[in-house]
């Protein structure tokens, strides 16, 4: 048995739903609470994306025995070289979304990286889906 724990990730995963389902209760209610809700789902999507590049990195060097550089650089081809994820294209533009919402507020980019988390919340639920495969 593994001793590599999904918990935090699925926690991570919930919250960024959460998140999204705030932002449609604000949308109808006003926008300032709008404003809110969406850089409250950005930010849960930035908690989950870096739980989700450390478990795959985790998972890279434990079951798969990578070297911690290969893994931390190559992660996201790995993953899907192992089946773990099913589009590494799509998982590069949530790794770009993620590295440009911790360098500058700008509203145009939250905007467009906000537009991707419920693409993001389908590509990390498949990888969930996929994980307990990988860690047993």
């Amino acid at each position: 048995m593994s001793d590599i724990s999904l918990e935090a990730l699925q926690l991570a995963v919930n919250a960024v739903e959460d998140g999204l389902n705030d932002y449609s209760y604000a949308k109808e209610s006003a926008s300032r609470l709008v404003l809110i809700a969406r850089d409250g789902a950005i930010q849960r999507f930035e908690v989950a994306m870096d739980l989700t590049r450390q478990m795959v990195i985790r998972v890279l060097k434990e079951k798969y025995a990578m070297d911690e550089a290969s893994a931390k650089r190559g992660w996201i081809r790995e993953a899907a070289k192992l089946g773990m994820i099913a589009d590494a294209e799509s998982w590069f533009g949530f790794l770009s979304a993620r590295d440009r919402t911790s360098h500058t507020y700008d509203a145009e980019i939250a905007a467009n990286v906000f537009a991707q988390i419920p693409e993001f919340l389908a590509h990390v639920r498949h990888l969930l889906q996929r994980l307990p495969a990988h860690v047993a």
